[in-house]
């Protein structure tokens, strides 16, 4: 084995480097690809790019199990297009915002309606936030807060789902990450067994509830409010009219939009059962029968979608008069979109082939030795992987970055992998949540209509409180580790708040 000292480091923090200083992942993987492959290539730029195209780059595209992985994104991609098109997850917030008769109310169908829409994190604040901000108006609460609660259930909520594109993309880094160190153990079982510990992901959506029963602002989010409770005691009308202008409180959709609000929700609910029995029926089989594989996984998802897309392009033809020539069309346009995360991907895994040939694991690994405590190793993933998040704006492309790097270390380390991966996503998801140029952050204020600086301070500053408890967390479940920890953590972050609201806090109800 060939020895290559502390230039094993370079492909690894080269990328971090180029990360943080471009906030372009694409380029900071594509550099440390080059880097590694100028090492492996002593130093000869001709052969470096050879190695570059033809030992990483190609040979994880012509992988079966990768060109897998791209398939099923591409179809998830495609259905989620669908069924934003077909109007149906609006109907089912609209239908959803029917009952709502108070403040409280009002911020919780939100919360739920970003809990039912899981398939999508980028599309769920504009799918939901225009749908609410006449609500949010009328019970006088800020669009500072209604951001707030967009943004904590888009990739909160999904990165906890594992048959979503989320769960392809995750369930693929944990198998290249695994390959390269040796393991075997299924991808998905992997994943099932990470949840328990994403610790970041369960405290985020437990925040805003919490925040919502105890009816106090603290911080930006407290000036937020009182400023435009203030603005409206001076213009005295009600409502801000330049908030509400887009959809006025006192406006009646007209009949046949009312007709859709009330007799389509089947335009949402049919897809989505078809996906969601077809893959329970179908994981439950194989569970039964032969096992769980990654294979089966990925065949059952794309069956799953297939289906429920061509179901969602019926109920177009039926209730929207779309042929299924547009629908196509729009399963095409969805599916191009996923092309990013596809070359992400790619990338990810050629800069993981890269590490694993320079031996960057190893090497890590030999420095460390004995110094640091394999129960402190997912704090420290945790937090690189929320600076390397926040400065990027991409959860995406951190896990790409960092997964790669930190399960063969902690491997080499005897951290617990389960910890370590959890740890890797948790890290990514904080950072992504405060970053001001993540897509979803921006998404959130766009589906508001709030001014995009004014959502970032008011959510950093509960986001911040929710990820110093996943820090902590992270501690006790080194030291034991155990699915306990969990609620453990909620107790924690329910105290912190509750001590935050009382020490710092002002009703949200004032008038």
């Amino acid at each position: 084995m060939d020895d290559y000292g502390i230039l094993s480091l370079v492909p690894a923090l080269l990328t971090i480097a180029v990360a943080f200083y471009s906030k372009n992942v694409l380029l900071a993987l594509v550099s440390g690809i080059l880097s590694g492959s100028l090492i492996l290539a002593s130093f000869n730029p001709l052969h470096a790019m050879q190695i570059a195209i033809e030992n990483q780059v190609l040979k994880e595209v012509v992988n079966g199990t990768q060109i897998q992985v791209v398939l099923v994104i591409f179809i998830i991609g495609g259905f989620v297009k669908l069924l934003e098109v077909s109007g149906g997850a609006g109907v089912f917030a609209r239908k959803a915002s029917s009952i709502v008769t108070s403040r409280s109310k009002a911020q919780v169908i939100v919360w739920f309606s970003g809990l039912g829409i899981f398939f999508t994190d980028s599309g769920n604040s504009l799918i939901i936030g225009p749908l609410y901000r006449s609500v949010f108006d009328e019970f006088k609460i800020c669009r500072e807060k209604l951001a707030y609660i967009l943004d904590t259930t888009s990739s909160p909520i999904s990165i906890l789902i594992p048959f979503i594109s989320w769960g392809a993309y995750i369930m693929s880094l944990i198998e290249k990450s695994y390959a390269e160190i040796g393991l075997s153990e299924d991808s998905f079982t992997v994943l099932i067994k990470v949840i328990p510990y994403q610790f970041y992901a369960f405290l985020a959506l437990a925040t805003v509830p919490i925040i919502i029963f105890m009816r106090k602002d603290y911080g930006p989010m407290k000036e937020a409010q009182a400023r435009y409770l203030a603005k409206i005691a001076a213009d005295n009308v009600g409502p801000i009219k330049e908030i509400s202008q887009d959809k006025p409180v006192e406006e009646k959709p007209r009949e046949d939009e009312a007709e859709i609000a009330e007799d389509r929700i089947e335009i949402f609910l049919y897809p989505l059962g078809v996906m969601l029995l077809l893959i329970g029926g179908l994981i439950t089989w194989h569970a039964t029968h032969d096992g769980i594989s990654s294979v089966h996984i990925r065949s059952t998802m794309i069956i799953g979608y297939l289906s429920a897309s061509l179901t969602c392009a019926e109920m177009m033809r039926r209730y929207r008069s779309t042929s299924y020539t547009q629908s196509l069309g729009v399963f095409i346009k969805g599916a191009e979109s996923m092309v990013y995360i596809s070359i992400v991907l790619v990338l990810a895994w050629s800069l993981g082939s890269v590490n694993a040939d320079v031996h960057t694991a190893d090497y890590i690994a030999s420095l460390i030795g004995d110094s640091l405590a394999p129960m402190y190793f997912p704090m420290i993933v945790f937090v690189l992987g929320a600076i390397i998040s926040l400065s990027t704006g991409s959860s995406y492309g951190t896990f790409a970055i960092l997964m790669t790097i930190a399960v063969p270390v902690g491997f080499d380390l005897g951290a617990s992998m389960y910890l370590t991966i959890a740890a890797v996503l948790s890290g990514g998801l904080f950072g992504d949540h405060v970053s001001p140029i993540s897509d979803t952050t921006v998404l959130a204020s766009v589906g508001a209509h709030c001014p995009h600086l004014d959502h970032v301070s008011t959510q950093a500053a509960y986001a911040g409180v929710t990820g110093l408890v996943a820090f902590i967390a992270y501690g006790l479940a080194g030291a034991y580790e155990s699915p306990m920890v969990l609620p453990i953590a909620v107790v924690m972050l329910f105290l912190s708040m509750y001590f935050l609201m009382r020490m710092f806090g002002e009703s949200s109800e004032s008038t």
